[in-house]
């Protein structure tokens, strides 16, 4: 006798060998343990309201049935096995079902359903759906489900016991898609027709739900399923009503509208087309002599065709990407209209174009790669859009900014004075480099007491980062052809007040100079990128979410790849090493000198250590993060010396890190040479400071408050042979700066990135540099430096884009990941 649907909860029991696995099941009140193959029909047929039990097992039979259909098994050690590694009831189900007597092996069906429409269905709106068995056995078997209910299954080579499985099945398509409950209700399921509505349900929803079931959908050719959309994008014309355009494809008043265009067999739509479609009642209309199936969502897109419209920044983004977000989180590729076409194989090709010729009043020769720079400076400027150069330290930006200025003045005469905003370190070096490379141009300070703005002529003016801040609005009053942030990484925070004044001050275009386009995470380079071709990269907020967060992880490797795609146009970045670009330099040696810390300073830092871990693990979020910079902070200056930890006015006893610096000083000076050293730390170089005046060596100190025209004193005095030690705060020192006299730089503490070190190894090791130059790099072993520099090694083999967080995200460390940071390792020392 058949048993009824399952209800209750079902339990498995497996026994060795796999064939004598059995099923316990209870049905109402009744309790029965049967071997798998006999209780496999029960399992595929739960009841109304069945236990979960019942519905993972049946599942996993399903799992079973389907591996066997598609010959994913093997035999071994006297049993069917999967090919992969599946659930002890799949792999019971799919040793079972083989050993059943052969007359039962082709009872397991697999259900489709077909479609049929003649044409006055078809006119009508209406299709009639017909249920399909396929045998799983052999997948060429395929009859009319009706037949397992007329009698003739054995002649369409079907089991006795395949009627049953049928019945699962469409019972498991109802569920899937309600529809088919009619199917159910027939003495003889043999086909249902479909009204308007019920098509509209089977294309919106019901394909996919059976699809996720194991179901197919089957449609006649005749009734063609062709028809696609894909978003375009191209410039929007004016309305009626709506005033014309300014000339130009990129004017900031263009619009650009990404549209939905649909095509038939590839073949795109014609607006009557697309109106005929978007006004039919029926999901089945006659398109170019064919009767089409139209998906509800490919009607909807017909008649509400504009997706958006965008300013000229954005569509390019998408027409570089080749995808648009429709939905949040959702992606389509995207058709970029002719016009649009033209402007991305501009960007594409700009660094790679026939150079320009340099400008006639440049009173420089360019090198290859200058010149190719201010061809791509120009082709993006011409266009109204913002650049990022960021060659090396050292390449010539500076030069390749005025040869620009003067190229566009040359074609443009009268379009409008330049502004450079820089470190206060630089006004004197970008003054001397205008004088001498453009003598003509006016050069003009707008910084300390001399901020006159008045009678304005074309040329040059010079401001810095800080008089910015204070006094941008009369700044923010010229009509400038050019505005160029140099030492962009200076503006890297969007949400600070330098940055926000920058933001306000008009310009045709605008260009960011930087030898570090991310210091510590991408957000850095959206700041940077967002001033110079504001919307490029969306908001912060939508960058970090679709950019940085899934590149900075590493989760998504693809994504870096799409990310490079959108923003290569935009920033063009060589190195000194990049074949061709600097071949005249000299070599350059870095040396990690691993030295020990003294015995009062491991006394030092193994207190200070089990003191601030104690108070870390006490403390709650807001000040843990402050405990673990201070902890960092205090470790890295226990580490240069203990006169520096303690606060202690002048270097007494010493640290290895001392010796050393006095071992290559000595040696510098008596060579002839020049040595810069850098520290993060004003107060240690300030230590350092008086000991070499102790040592009657002679030396220049320049840290962020030493006022521009001692900088300027300081940097001309070095490089006439004056003084032959530089010691500069990194931070002050480590960018801008022309000191090719030095042959030997020195770190005397780590900074968190090694693209800054490298920018202030560059202050050297630059254009014009005739000597070596060797670089020392002083990390104390068995510490945090020594654990930090092997971080700092990882990031140099990580694309330039994608640095680590730096000292910040140190503080997110758990409690045992921090302490195995910092503690000491005498082992290592």
């Amino acid at each position: 006798m058949a048993q009824p649907p399952l209800t209750g909860p079902v339990r498995f029991a497996a026994r060795t060998p796999p064939r004598e696995s059995t099923v316990t099941f209870t049905a109402d009140v009744r309790e029965q343990a049967l071997p798998m193959v006999e209780a496999l029909p029960h399992l595929l047929r739960p009841g109304p309201g069945a236990h979960r039990s019942v519905h993972e097992l049946r599942d996993a039979a399903l799992r079973g049935l389907r591996l066997l259909a598609a010959g994913d098994v093997e035999a071994r050690d006297g049993s069917w096995r999967p090919t992969r590694e599946v659930d002890v009831v799949t792999a019971a189900v799919v040793d079972a079902v083989p050993r059943r007597p052969p007359a039962a092996a082709a009872q397991l069906v697999r259900l489709s359903l077909r479609i049929e429409a003649d044409e006055e269905e078809l006119v009508a709106g209406a299709v009639r759906v017909v249920p399909q068995v396929h045998d799983e056995q052999d997948p060429l078997r395929i009859a009319d489900a009706a037949l397992l209910w007329t009698g003739a299954a054995e002649e369409a080579g079907f089991g006795d016991r395949a009627r049953t499985h049928a019945a699962l099945a469409l019972r498991d398509a109802a569920e899937a898609w309600p529809v088919l409950d009619r199917l159910l209700e027939l003495r003889v399921p043999d086909q249902i027709t479909l009204d308007t509505d019920e098509l509209v349900s089977l294309l919106d929803h019901g394909v996919a739900a059976l699809a996720a079931r194991g179901i197919d959908v089957l449609w006649p050719r005749s009734l063609g399923r062709d028809l696609t959309a894909r978003a375009t994008l191209d410039r929007r014309d004016p309305g009626p009503r709506e005033e014309p355009l300014q000339q130009g494809l990129l004017t900031p008043d263009a619009l650009f509208a990404f549209s939905w265009q649909l095509a038939l067999h590839g073949e795109p739509l014609s607006s009557e087309e697309m109106d005929h479609l978007a006004d039919a009642a029926r999901p089945i209309i006659k398109l170019r002599g064919q009767w089409t199936v139209v998906d509800p969502a490919l009607a909807r897109k017909a008649r509400k065709r504009l997706i958006r419209t965008v300013r000229p920044v954005s569509a390019i983004a998408a027409a570089l990407t080749g995808v648009v977000e429709v939905e949040e989180g959702v992606e389509t590729e995207v058709v970029v209209g002719a016009s649009l076409t033209r402007v991305r194989e501009q960007l594409l090709s700009a660094a790679t174009r026939e150079p320009l010729d340099p400008p006639a009043a440049l009173q420089a020769t360019l090198r290859d790669y200058q010149l190719r720079g201010l061809t791509w400076l120009d082709q993006l400027t011409s266009l109204g859009l913002g650049a990022c150069l960021a060659d090396d330290m050292g390449l010539g930006k500076t030069v390749t900014l005025i040869a620009l200025a003067l190229h566009r003045a040359e074609r443009d005469p009268g379009a409008g004075p330049v502004l450079v905003v820089c470190p206060a370190s630089l006004l004197g070096n970008w003054e001397a480099e205008v004088r001498r490379f453009a003598p003509h141009l006016p050069v003009r300070r707008f910084h300390g007491q001399a901020r006159d703005l008045a009678d304005l002529p074309d040329g040059f003016v010079l401001t810095t980062y800080g008089t910015l801040r204070v006094d941008h609005e009369p700044l923010a009053r010229v009509p400038w052809d050019l505005v160029v942030a140099d030492e962009a990484q200076h503006v890297k925070n969007p949400r600070s007040a330098t940055a926000r004044a920058l933001r306000q001050v008009p310009a045709r275009a605008r260009v960011a100079l930087t030898g570090t386009p991310v210091e510590n995470d991408l957000t850095e380079l959206w700041a940077i990128l967002d001033w110079a071709t504001p919307g490029l990269l969306g908001s912060r907020n939508a960058f970090r979410k679709a950019w940085a967060a899934p590149i900075e992880s590493g989760v998504d490797p693809d994504r870096a790849a799409h990310f490079r795609r959108l923003i290569t146009p935009f920033l063009l970045r060589r190195r000194k090493t990049d074949p061709g670009i600097a071949p005249e330099l000299p070599p350059r040696t870095d040396t990690d000198h691993l030295l020990s810390l003294t015995r009062d300073q491991v006394v030092l830092y193994e207190a200070f250590v089990r003191d601030t871990l104690e108070r870390v693990e006490r403390a709650d979020e807001h000040a843990r993060r402050g405990l673990v910079l201070a902890l960092l902070t205090g470790l890295k200056q226990i580490c240069n010396h203990p006169a520096h930890f303690l606060k202690q006015g002048r270097l007494e006893g010493t640290s290895e890190k001392v010796e050393l610096l006095d071992e290559i000083v000595d040696t510098v000076v008596a060579e002839g040479g020049a040595v810069l050293v850098f520290t993060q730390y004003v107060a240690m170089a300030r230590l350092l400071s008086g000991h070499l005046d102790r040592r009657g060596v002679r030396h220049h100190l320049l840290h962020g408050g030493t006022p521009v025209r001692d900088r300027e004193a300081m940097v001309a005095d070095f490089q006439a042979g004056g003084a032959p030690v530089f010691l500069l705060s990194l931070k002050a020192g480590g960018t801008g700066l022309n000191l090719t006299r030095a042959d030997h730089v020195v770190h005397l503490d780590r900074w968190w990135n090694p693209a800054v070190e490298d920018q202030a190894s560059d202050r050297a090791h630059r254009i014009g540099q005739t000597r070596p130059v060797q670089v020392h790099r002083m990390v104390t072993t068995g510490t945090v430096e020594q654990r930090i520099a092997e971080l700092l090694q990882r990031k140099r083999s990580v694309a330039d884009a994608v640095l680590a967080s730096g000292e910040s995200a140190l503080t997110e460390l758990s409690d045992a990941e921090l302490r195995d940071l910092v503690t000491l390792r005498p082992e290592e020392t």
